[in-house]
């Protein structure tokens, strides 16, 4: 089998702008990105690379600022590597800590998680993880059957478990995000944690949840709003995020039309994160 090649994007911007690329960058199927001190870099499978679609998000936002930017084509190389050199533990709520394997426990908070990335996305850096994490850790989860939905590094599925949830369940159709998890669910020491790699639409026979996570992006979760319903109990609740404050109308309707009632949102950077219940009383 002949190893995968990736191209890589590598912008220089206006750092008001990072935020709002990388979420038009996910739409378009890129979903690993790194922080470099003048800009970042975006990667995606060689196959799935369209030049015009590059061009097409920076001639809408190019009127603001100029952004600059280079392609490059490399072999599979090993992400933790790469990572090593950008990636510094994040703290989130002085609670929680998450870190990579080559980074040494504290002991100073109540929860240490680590995460390897490779090439998904999802570890803590990134505003709409934050987002997610700062809502479980408040959220009581013990006891409660979890669905995390686009599971990627399975850092979510891991504070899940690690909160009280009683089973959890992550899904993602990603090849390389199905593998990952895996391995961190394995470093984090996890029991209570299965992971398949499937579409929520294949999903079958797992019964329904007391908890849905997805921290995927706006068109994927209007996609798949009724199935998220579908999915969870009568006293559900589904925590989402991956999209910007300006999508939060259009959500919002979707969530509501489908039978959510909204509960709670936060915000960070210009990134919006919601939670939503089935039933109140």
């Amino acid at each position: 089998m002949m190893p995968k090649t990736y191209k890589v994007i590598r912008f220089i911007c206006d750092e008001n702008l990072t935020d709002i690329l990388i979420a038009e960058l996910s739409l378009i199927g890129y979903d690993s990105f790194l922080m470099k001190e003048m800009g970042f870099e975006a990667s995606i499978l060689s196959k799935n690379y369209n030049q015009q679609s590059i061009e097409a998000i920076i001639s809408d936002l190019q009127i603001q600022t100029e952004i600059q930017y280079s392609v490059e084509e490399i072999w599979d190389i090993n992400w933790n590597r790469e990572w090593e050199k950008y990636y510094d533990p994040i703290v989130v709520e002085e609670y929680c800590r998450i870190k990579a394997s080559f980074h040494k426990d504290t002991g100073i908070y109540p929860l240490e998680i680590t995460i390897n990335p490779k090439m998904s996305f999802g570890t803590g850096h990134h505003d709409s993880t934050y987002l997610m994490v700062q809502h479980l850790i408040q959220i009581d989860q013990k006891n409660k059957r979890v669905l995390d939905v686009g599971c990627g590094t399975g850092i979510l599925s891991i504070l899940a478990e690690k909160l009280g949830a009683d089973e959890v369940l992550g899904i993602d159709i990603d090849h390389w995000a199905y593998e990952n998890s895996k391995e961190n669910i394995k470093a984090n020491n996890c029991q209570k944690i299965r992971v398949l790699e499937i579409s929520i639409q294949d999903l079958t026979g797992q019964g329904l949840f007391d908890i849905i996570l997805a921290n995927i992006n706006t068109n994927v979760i209007l996609k798949e709003m009724a199935l998220y319903r579908h999915f969870l109990k009568k006293k559900g609740m589904l925590i989402i995020s991956g999209f910007l404050t300006k999508d939060y109308k259009r959500i919002n309707t979707q969530a509501i039309q489908k039978g959510f009632k909204f509960w709670l949102k936060r915000t960070r950077n210009n990134w919006l994160s919601l939670i939503y219940v089935t039933h109140t009383n």
